[in-house]
């Protein structure tokens, strides 16, 4: 008999879901049944029909409690864990750090679940890192949230009538989102300049066409070659980079920020003093609101008035181009969930072994498992099945 998988339709404030049209005659293809809960594309302009046109079954939330496999955009809720049967394999969006209680629960219903943005960053996993698709799509619209608000045009214009200058664009981080907004807000026409805690970083800003901003001294020289990564850099060096980028804020149209560090508080990038020194109408977008937010006085899922700076502080950034954030995640998610069925006999085989899954799981056979959140350590994971 065919192992069954279910899509949920997702419950609060998310517009995404866990399935594509596409991923579901993947899904299909692999030998398994696919039941979607009526409605649950919907707000990501996919229908019911669509589904049941790719072979799934359109059903309702109770058709959870016999699934074999659950995937969901967000963490379940309380009612949903109570909902599945022990045994269910779960994969989501896990948000894991700051909610053990729920990890605990989702253990203790005996759940094997799976949080898909502790996938590895390897090159095996390239296409199930949620964290990239994801982040890609929040970098785009935050230019596009910050271009809605802002009551200039953004690429310069020469009329008859005079000259429209183009918006100074400042990016706060080149990670993948920083490196998105700069494409975007280039594409925009945009004068665009941006900063990052790595030096690896500085090509590749240049190569979008941006300004790299930082206190390019002896020690930042020395730091180029820390591999690509982060180094700390030293109190003094932090104090004039600080320095430099307060002073360049204060000449900019629209900040972005995007510093996130997983499990911690978001950094403080921007102060209430840096936003007083900015013109009257310029825009902040702080993408690390989730987490505390990298702006100071960024209210999470408004438009807050900063010291005269409209600061965009939105919670589910690709959330608000669902449409297109939905085939990626979903892409991720069946990517994923191949590895785990298997080839000769169509059935689930969950194999402990696998790095991919000593890195995202979290519950199995009744207890927490993964070695950060009170789990065994690595090496000493559940036993089999």
């Amino acid at each position: 008999m065919a192992s069954t998988v279910f899509i949920a339709k997702e419950i609060a404030d998310e517009t995404r879901v866990a399935a594509s049209a596409e991923t579901v005659k993947k899904m299909k293809g692999l030998g398994l049944d696919v039941v979607v809960e009526a409605g649950a594309g919907i707000l990501s302009r996919i229908p019911d029909a669509d589904y049941e046109a790719a072979g799934a079954r359109i059903g309702a939330a109770s058709d959870g409690a016999s699934a074999d496999v659950v995937l969901k955009v967000r963490r379940p809720t309380s009612a949903e864990i109570a909902a599945y049967r022990s045994g269910a394999i779960v994969i989501a969006t896990m948000d894991p750090y700051g909610h053990e209680e729920a990890i605990a629960e989702m253990a203790k219903a005996g759940l094997s679940t799976f949080a898909m943005e502790l996938m590895p960053r390897i090159t095996r996993a390239q296409s199930m890192d949620i964290l990239s698709s994801q982040a890609n799509l929040a970098g785009y619209q935050a230019v596009m949230e910050a271009a809605a608000a802002y009551d200039r045009a953004m690429p310069m214009m020469m009329t008859a009538a005079g000259t429209v200058p183009a918006a100074k664009v400042f990016v706060m981080g080149a990670g993948v989102a920083g490196l998105q907004a700069i494409a975007t807000a280039r594409r925009l026409g945009a004068a665009v300049s941006a900063t990052d805690v790595r030096p690896a970083a500085k090509e590749q800003v240049a190569s979008l066409g941006a300004k790299f901003i930082a206190v390019e001294d002896e020690e930042f020289k020395a730091a180029e070659t820390a591999g690509g990564y982060a180094k700390e850099m030293s109190q003094a060096y932090q104090a004039k980079q600080a320095a430099l980028v307060a002073d360049h804020i204060s000449k900019q149209d629209i900040v972005v920020t995007t510093a996130l560090i997983p499990g911690r508080p978001a950094p403080r990038l921007v102060s209430s003093e840096m936003l007083k020194s900015m013109r009257p109408g310029s825009i902040a977008v702080d993408l690390a609101v989730e987490r505390g937010g990298n702006v100071e006085g960024s209210r999470a899922g408004e438009i807050a008035e900063v010291n005269g700076v409209k600061v965009i502080a939105f919670s589910n950034m690709p959330g608000r181009v669902p449409a297109s954030a939905s085939l990626l995640y979903a892409k991720n998610l069946v990517t994923f969930l191949e590895t785990m069925v298997s080839k000769e006999t169509k059935a689930l085989a969950l194999n402990l072994e696998d790095e991919l899954v000593k890195a995202t799981m979290l519950t199995h056979g009744g207890a927490v498992v993964h070695p950060n959140f009170g789990g065994a350590k690595k090496g000493g994971q559940a036993d089999g099945e």
